[in-house]
């Protein structure tokens, strides 16, 4: 079998190039591409990849009964090289990534260097007790414990789901 008769067939027999005709949205994808294709085109770089000089850490946010649990992970990175504010509505996270690795061989000599900052700023639901907030950092991985003011608490209502 050709590589024609194996594009041109689709499930059930039917041919791909009248499926394709008959698809609007087939027509619309392709223009989409080839205007990010075009768009892109000389700059080197593959579309939306992190630009030089960024590093975007992974996040993650629990909003817990009590409190509020923020996770990141910050690898090769220590606590002086991250910064951490606490406003009214918002929890701020920046730093700074600075790391330099360097390997010698009997025929070689390759020096690697990552520099980023980044700032993270997380909007926060609820009130927050922010004198008994916690900041741990461990093994390359910031967890920030935000706990609920009383008043937080007592707000939350319930919602009764009625079946019908």
């Amino acid at each position: 079998m050709t590589a024609k008769n194996l594009m041109t067939k689709a499930k059930g027999g039917k041919d791909l190039v009248q499926y394709e005709a008959l698809n609007p949205f087939y027509a619309f994808r392709q223009a989409m591409d080839r205007i990010f294709d075009s768009f892109f085109h000389g700059l080197e770089m593959e579309p939306f990849r992190r630009m030089p000089g960024t590093f975007n850490p992974s996040i993650d946010v629990v909003d817990g009964a009590k409190e509020i649990k923020v996770t990141v992970e910050l690898p090769g990175m220590d606590e002086k090289d991250i910064d951490l504010s606490l406003d009214a509505n918002s929890l701020t996270i920046k730093g700074d990534k600075r790391e330099e690795k360097e390997e010698k061989g009997k025929n070689y000599h390759r020096t690697e260097r990552v520099y980023g900052s980044f700032s993270r700023t997380i909007p926060l639901p609820v009130e927050i007790d922010a004198d008994k907030a916690e900041a741990h950092f461990r093994k390359g991985v910031l967890t920030v414990t935000l706990p609920k003011t009383a008043k937080a608490l007592k707000e939350i209502k319930k919602i009764p789901i009625k079946q019908q």
